[in-house]
């Protein structure tokens, strides 16, 4: 089993006023409706088998509901995410909560960006990596080293303007993608385990030339294809799954067939008011094994 334990805050202080990523289109905010929503994920969570530890969210930080980006963790050591200006205050209040939950604390050097568990996602020892937008090369390397991991060093395509210019996102000052972190699209379906090869779902479309080339000839690693609209406008990639079942974006029916195909047990929480900051469910659970 995979995501055995997570760690999830809560929506008591989501807003989506600081646009730092493309999917704000609404700064209206229902916290009720966005509480609601994680509570729905949370307990699909916990009805799959997934132990699931609570913290309060920083009460200075629109983005604290999405615990993923406090760090990357494995076993007893957390390798804690350098995150954009308007997350900042994330940091601190991350490192306490990771200590007291008894992991050891690692720092990315300075001046290297890195989104935790966002933007690195483990495969038994595999670490799927997306640079440029959130996190820098240079610190994947560094957390994959600590932890111990294989990284496999992927590129997820930038979001252009109408003269086809890269995007710079005007309130963190940092490239953009509607690919910005990894796990928006790539998904851990099930692990590579001895004799067993591991399941990625993943959107080709959403990567590189290059990315699509490395991910096809991985080894001991299958693959199911998210289509591009599933991925951008329902968040279908952004899942979490024990190997054995999925919870999962309602929206994704494609997606949502390939995976029962393969035996997966699906849930379907509906999420709407959360994918208002760019965030689903993926972004809300940070694993703790």
């Amino acid at each position: 089993m995979i995501n055995r334990t997570v760690l999830m805050s809560d929506a008591h202080h989501f807003t989506a006023e600081q646009a730092i990523n493309p999917y704000y289109f609404d700064s209206h905010t229902d916290q009720q409706k966005a509480q609601e929503e994680h509570d729905s994920i949370r307990e699909a969570l916990m009805h799959i088998g997934v132990e699931v530890l609570t913290t309060d969210s920083p009460i200075d930080s629109q983005d604290g509901v999405y615990t993923a980006n406090w760090a990357l963790v494995r076993g007893d050591t957390a390798v804690l995410a350098r995150l954009p200006n308007v997350r900042r205050s994330e940091e601190v209040y991350a490192e306490r909560v990771l200590k007291s939950l008894g992991k050891t604390i690692v720092h990315v050097p300075d001046g290297l960006k890195f989104s935790g568990q966002g933007d690195a996602l483990a495969c038994g020892e595999y670490l799927f990596c997306g640079r440029n937008y959130r996190s820098d090369e240079a610190a994947q390397a560094f957390a994959a080293n600590a932890l111990g991991y294989k990284r496999v060093q992927l590129e997820t395509i930038p979001q252009l303007d109408i003269s086809g210019q890269e995007v710079i996102n005007p309130v963190s000052g940092w490239a953009d993608s509607m690919f910005y972190d990894i796990d928006l699209a790539l998904a851990v379906i099930r692990p590579v385990e001895s004799g067993k090869n591991g399941l990625i779902a993943y959107c080709p479309d959403a990567f590189s030339e290059e990315s699509q080339q490395i991910v096809k000839v991985l080894p001991n690693i299958d693959r199911i294809e998210i289509s591009l609209e599933e991925a951008t406008t329902a968040f279908a990639g952004n899942l979490v799954s024990t190997g054995e079942s999925v919870v999962m974006s309602a929206d994704a029916p494609r997606l949502k067939t390939a995976l029962e195909s393969r035996g997966i047990t699906v849930y379907t929480p509906v999420i709407h008011e959360l994918a208002k900051g760019g965030g689903y469910i993926r972004c809300t659970t940070l694993t703790l094994d």
